[in-house]
């Protein structure tokens, strides 16, 4: 086997490797993605899509296939106004419990269904609850899917109020160029927070990138802590 990776400390080979989804990137532009996963309601849609436009962000959507079918018309908009579309696998289940032909299932019913809606494929997915393992991760790539997991947890789905997820976030320990930012659609605190997290963000030096922008396509390996960088 071939070592895959050597520096300093880390020596592993390759049949003892385990598989990472990217949790953030190594890079040297000053860049943040904001993501979203969206599995609830869709009363703050509109709002959330305003906010980006004004403050003039691209951010990546992680659709579930059930939210797709119930706002087909949300998910157009989403890519209309220049955002990633990403897979959050078919009806949100713990992937980590599914049989390989349950994981396929999951990742192709997400997908064949913002085919339907846009005409185009997805190349991102998103394990729901970040739950993977190293056969989920593979599952997804064999399938033409880059994993995307966070580096910065907003918690907003806990609905701790708006100044507690722009503190969250603005302050957290894994805030650095490249880092992906996780929040939610379908809370209350969201939509308050975002437009003062954006500027004090902005107000640090960072600028935002879609996630299909920020990674590596090829000639890249995941460190153990899961940042992608450039062989």
């Amino acid at each position: 086997a071939k070592t895959v990776f050597n520096e300093n400390v880390y020596v592993w080979k390759e049949e003892q490797e385990r598989k990472l989804p990217i949790y953030c990137v190594d890079t040297k532009n000053k860049v943040l993605a904001l993501t979203f996963d969206v599995a609830w309601g869709n009363e703050d849609m509109e709002e959330i899509l305003k906010i980006l436009k004004k403050e003039k962000v691209e951010g990546t959507f992680f659709f579930s296939g059930e939210w797709m079918e119930k706002y087909p018309e949300d998910v157009k908009k989403v890519s209309d106004a220049g955002h990633d579309i990403g897979n959050h696998g078919d009806h949100h289940k713990y992937m980590t419990k599914l049989s390989k032909e349950d994981q396929i299932t999951e990742i192709r019913g997400a997908g064949d269904k913002a085919k339907a809606l846009l005409g185009s494929s997805m190349e991102l997915f998103r394990p729901p609850y970040g739950d993977y393992d190293s056969q989920v991760v593979e599952t997804a790539e064999e399938m033409g899917y880059y994993v995307i997991q966070w580096s910065v947890d907003s918690l907003d789905w806990m609905e701790p109020g708006a100044d507690a997820v722009i503190e969250k976030v603005c302050g957290h320990k894994n805030l650095k160029s490249g880092a992906i930012i996780l929040l939610h659609t379908g809370t209350l605190c969201t939509r308050e927070a975002l437009g003062p997290m954006i500027r004090k963000l902005k107000e640090q030096g960072y600028g935002f990138v879609p996630v299909s922008d920020l990674i590596y396509r090829k000639n890249y390996r995941i460190r153990p802590d899961g940042t992608q960088v450039r062989n």
